[in-house]
């Protein structure tokens, strides 16, 4: 954490904070942070040893986050050097500090839902204060390194043959039997040993998994070495690159696949505060049918370039709405058959091809001429037809200056290059609370425009504008003059048609 922002978010004189907060807040904090005690009632008892209050473990994550800290142990460590960090979580110096398995354990303990509360309060305060028009939306993926080693990785078929051959000896404890089913699976080990070592060293996600952490799946991006990883979605307010929801999924998951989700999610976060969402850029990993149908059906338009498996036009083929047909260059028809996985079938037999003068290079020496059509098709053209516009073009490049920068400043500067816990639902509330911590400092360097302000800058533009235009004349006129003044000295006269 920078010392300017320290300094504001320990400050007891932030003018804003109080105006912000709830009544209730106490003085020195931007956010109460009390209504966690509600959130985590079910999880605590009236008896046994007393546990880490609910508000000291959330403010300790946070500033974990704030801090680009990973590791549970290195917060716990900070505490005990930072005095600002403990006036934060209101420790005195004489108090004893909270164990880092503690912090473990708390976390794990929760739900998710505490931490998704703890965001949509500070979304809110976002909202109140200007910063989120909440309009359009860009989002974009991250690939988020699982807290599991490629080294642990494990075929899933000898997993298969393992357990089976644990439950056959479970059921013949008593016999000799047993003796020679275990030759013969030492047989076979011995066999597949080098075709498992082969296989051990390419492993992929459908054959392999890591049995610590079984959530996590390997993936990899081009020109990167492959790993185990989740996937993190980030939806972000392009008008102020405020993240306004954050998803983690599992790697194996397409972008277009997690769209609908994420889509509904945010919509729902910004409907709570009456903000309407209208629009959403992404790139082209979240194209698919299905999830521009959704994005149609919800009312919201969308910015996102076709898949390459779409083509707009086959070339040499006209296709003819009305009769659902396609027509080749020689006026043959080719009518539809019928629809297998998602794609509409059209067909013209060979001997419809017999004698045209396209017949080599169209046909060639297939059978017939089919062209496969997804049944989207239409979702497809009217997204190829926005695309085309310069709003389009202007959106894109908006998207590549919105949500790619804020996904960098999480993965550098928020601890979320990779995840300190293991599961899906422990890396949703990593990435929350990285999604939390960028929030709070925007947030805390924002800085609201006064309407005098606005006068005088548009004054300013004003009569800038009005001195650049007079500049502009009299340049003009002096070039007129020194024409001018050519034309009489050399006694130039125009010649008349």
């Amino acid at each position: 954490m920078s010392s300017c922002i320290r300094v504001k978010l320990w400050n007891t004189s932030i003018a804003s904070a109080g105006e912000i907060a709830a009544s209730t807040s106490p003085p020195n904090e931007i956010i109460d942070f009390r209504f966690l005690y509600d959130e985590t009632a079910r999880y605590y008892g009236k008896e046994g040893q007393k546990s880490i209050d609910p508000v000291v473990f959330m403010k300790l994550i946070l500033a974990g986050y704030l801090e680009n800290m990973r590791s549970d142990r290195q917060i716990v460590d900070t505490l005990r050097l930072r005095l600002d960090i403990r006036y934060f979580i209101g420790y005195s110096l004489e108090e004893a500090l909270p164990c880092h398995s503690t912090l473990s354990r708390t976390r794990k303990l929760y739900g998710e839902h505490v931490f998704k509360e703890l965001f949509k309060k500070v979304l809110k305060l976002c909202i109140l204060n200007g910063m989120v028009s909440g309009r359009r939306q860009a989002i974009d993926s991250v690939y988020i390194k699982a807290n599991a080693a490629m080294d642990s990785m494990q075929e899933k078929a000898i997993l298969a043959d393992a357990d089976s051959y644990g439950r056959e000896l479970d059921e013949n404890e008593e016999e000799p039997v047993a003796m020679t089913v275990e030759s013969d699976s030492k047989k076979k080990d011995d066999e597949k040993k080098d075709t498992d070592a082969e296989k051990k060293s390419h492993p992929t996600a459908k054959t392999h998994f890591s049995p610590v952490d079984p959530d996590a799946r390997l993936s990899t991006k081009k020109g990167k070495m492959p790993d185990l990883n989740y996937l993190g979605q980030i939806s972000v307010d392009t008008a102020s690159h405020m993240i306004t929801h954050v998803q983690a999924y599992s790697a194996d998951k397409k972008d277009n696949q997690c769209l609908p989700g994420m889509v509904a999610q945010v919509e729902s976060n910004l409907k709570e505060n009456d903000i309407e969402l209208q629009e959403v850029v992404a790139d082209t990993g979240f194209s698919s049918g299905k999830a521009l149908k959704t994005l149609e059906a919800m009312g919201i338009t969308g910015y996102i370039p076709n898949t390459g498996s779409f083509h707009y036009e086959h070339e040499g083929f006209i296709y003819h709405a009305e009769g659902d047909y396609y027509e080749c260059k020689n006026g043959n028809r080719l009518t539809y058959l019928a629809t297998y996985a998602e794609k509409k079938r059209y067909r013209l037999t060979k001997k419809h091809c017999q004698g045209c003068p396209f017949k080599d290079t169209c046909i060639g020496n297939k059978q017939e001429m089919a062209i496969n059509e997804t049944i989207y098709r239409p979702y497809f053209e009217r997204m190829h037809t926005r695309m085309q516009t310069r709003k389009a073009s202007r959106l894109m490049k908006k998207r590549q200056s919105t949500v790619e920068p804020v996904i960098g400043t999480l993965v550098g500067y928020h601890a979320i290059k990779k995840v300190n816990s293991r599961g899906i639902d422990q890396a949703n509330k990593c990435l929350t609370m990285a999604a939390i911590a960028y929030n709070i400092k925007k947030l805390l360097n924002f800085k609201p425009r006064r309407i005098h302000e606005n006068i005088n800058e548009l004054k300013k533009g004003i009569t800038e504008g009005i001195c650049q235009a007079i500049a502009a004349i009299a340049y003009a006129l002096t070039l007129y003059m020194s024409f001018d003044t050519k034309i009489k000295t050399n006694n130039w006269q125009p010649i008349n048609y």
